[in-house]
């Protein structure tokens, strides 16, 4: 269960190789996060966050092989990491891709990549969690989407696509678990800091992965439903959203 102050002692990460699901996890922390189960693709990097953990104090890591794009095997996850958690006060959706848009506009199989990575593949995993956290009538889901998602641009397209599409089914996500006990957190990070971005040129309010973790805490607390990372991308975006097509496309990615 939550403690005293609403913060969870127990998390699933699902995509907990990437370094903004590794720097909320610190700073749970210090905020009495005391079990945890890591999914991801690679074992090393898992054993390296987990390492990480348990240096930090966490009393329980268990880590497990997860591919967002397996559907298939959602269900038995959230079954798996409930039986081994007991309860599951947060479940944290990093996991994506940032894909290449030369390529993925004209390979249709690349776009099909991008948009099960970030969009079904994801919105499957929440549905599987979801139904544990109705169960036991309590928990977060808190899911990692960009504000690429919120008008999408011609130079990320693909990539703003499969953004939108996930934040948009978080949002009926959390209107259908309204009542539940269980609910939403939707993430809206702008360009961070990343191994995903290394090499891209950052973008203006650019961030890092300790500020948006700073960020996901402190919505948290506040039982949020939505946060933007940083706070001031939502008057900036609910600006740029006035902007006529013929600028918009125009804008860099």
């Amino acid at each position: 269960m939550n403690d005293a102050m609403g913060m969870p002692q127990t998390a699933v990460v699902l995509g907990a190789t990437s370094d903004i699901g590794r720097a909320v996890l610190r700073q749970l922390v210090a905020h009495r996060l005391r079990r945890v189960v890591l999914a991801g693709r690679d074992q090393a990097r898992l054993q390296e966050a987990a390492d990480e953990l348990r240096a930090l104090g966490v009393d329980q890591v268990a880590t497990v092989t997860f591919d967002v794009t397996d559907a298939a095997g959602h269900a038995e996850l959230a079954a798996k990491a409930a039986a081994e958690l007991g309860q599951i006060d947060l479940v944290l959706l990093t996991a994506g891709v940032l894909g290449r848009q030369d390529r993925d506009e004209t390979d249709p199989e690349a776009t099909a990549r991008v948009l099960t990575a970030n969009t079904t593949g994801p919105a499957a995993a929440l549905v599987a969690f979801a139904g544990v956290l109705r169960r036991q009538g309590h928990g977060r889901l808190v899911v990692l989407s960009s504000v690429a998602g919120m008008r999408v641009r011609r130079a990320n397209f693909v990539y703003g696509a499969s953004k939108a599409g996930l934040d948009g089914f978080a949002q009926g996500l959390a209107d259908a678990l309204h009542g539940s006990g269980a609910s939403v957190l939707i993430v809206r990070p702008g360009f961070v800091a990343t191994r995903m971005t290394a090499g891209l040129t950052p973008a203006p309010l650019a961030t890092t992965a300790e500020a948006v973790a700073a960020d996901v805490v402190r919505g948290l607390q506040k039982g949020a439903a939505v946060v933007w990372s940083p706070p001031p991308l939502r008057l900036v975006f609910g600006l740029l959203r006035l902007l006529p097509p013929s600028l918009w496309r125009q804008l860099p990615g």
